[in-house]
């Protein structure tokens, strides 16, 4: 290898997401946060430009939620919204929820073994944008349950203009979740997003008008909606379902089915469609239904 070249763990080397769901919330943290010290100290002395950011972000903090509230505190003020009562915010909201600090580190495995680009779980808690609204959205999420909606609406409107994702604060977002590239994600109030879910840039899940109620998609665990895909309404993905790129989806898929197009159909026919063995959320498999799907060749 030379000099100074960075060579980063492979994904593989990290405990499988279903062995860390099995263990206590609290170990599996402790060995997520480790991992992510010794990769910064491990980048602080590869690359001396970075060390103070590193020290500052993740080498001066004692805790993973207090790491991230620091982080998300830097990235989402403003002038007027100001750092420290975000820090406060974060620090309080995750300290005192320990469901959102396992969702956090499932959300770090995710991306660190379905992304090949992730290269350690510190560049994911660092600069991974889909992550870090993800966590954000929690905060404001739990905000708008405790009716404290002027604040968790001023949240969502920062992390839409810092991160351009939109999740409105009343969605429900499981955990396991990779928001991949995540630039244009949009999420509306009624929808509620399963366990296990990757999601690509530019999807939408919204509504079909202005009608109010619960009008925005339910998604299943272990779904993979691939990039500018649209699902619009109050309709079903199945668990284990795929959504093609750029699909446009009005009605309920199946579970562990294939629906592409525009207007989508599903891959073997409405009938009988073509089964899904794997989980698309997790195997991240989004061209193996094209031989079935259609005879073009460029």
């Amino acid at each position: 290898m030379p000099a100074g070249e960075l060579r980063y763990p492979s994904p593989v080397s990290c405990p499988p997401i279903s062995q860390a769901t099995e263990a206590p919330v609290e170990e599996d943290e402790a060995w997520v946060w480790a991992q992510i010290k010794a990769e910064a100290r491990r980048d602080a002395e590869l690359e001396p430009a970075l060390a103070s950011y590193l020290y500052s972000t993740i080498l001066s903090h004692s805790s993973l939620e207090r790491s991230l509230s620091f982080h998300l505190g830097n990235k989402l003020c403003s002038s007027t919204l100001l750092s420290t009562l975000l820090y406060d915010l974060f620090l309080n909201t995750f300290s005192s929820d320990p469901s959102l600090r396992a969702a956090a580190v499932a959300d770090l495995r995710a991306a660190r073994v379905r992304d090949p680009a992730c290269v350690s779980f510190s560049h994911c808690l660092l600069n991974y944008k889909g992550f870090l609204a993800c966590q954000a959205h929690r905060v404001a999420h739990k905000l708008w349950a405790q009716s404290r909606r002027p604040l968790a609406l001023a949240l969502h409107s920062r992390i839409s203009d810092v991160f351009a994702v939109d999740i409105h604060p009343a969605a429900k977002i499981g955990k396991g979740i990779l928001f991949d590239h995540a630039t244009g994600v949009v999420i509306g109030e009624t929808a509620v997003v399963g366990n296990n879910v990757s999601i690509l840039h530019h999807v939408t899940l919204g509504g079909t008008g202005k009608a109010s109620g619960d009008r925005h998609p339910k998604i299943g665990d272990g779904v993979l909606i691939g990039a500018g895909a649209t699902i619009l309404g109050n309709v079903k993905i199945g668990e284990g379902a795929k959504i093609g790129a750029g699909s446009v989806v009005l009605i309920d898929v199946p579970p562990r089915t294939t629906a592409v197009g525009n207007p989508a159909r599903l891959v073997g026919g409405k009938d009988k469609p073509t089964r899904l063995e794997e989980c698309p959320g997790e195997s991240m498999d989004h061209t193996s239904f094209i031989s079935e799907w259609s005879d073009y060749i460029i």
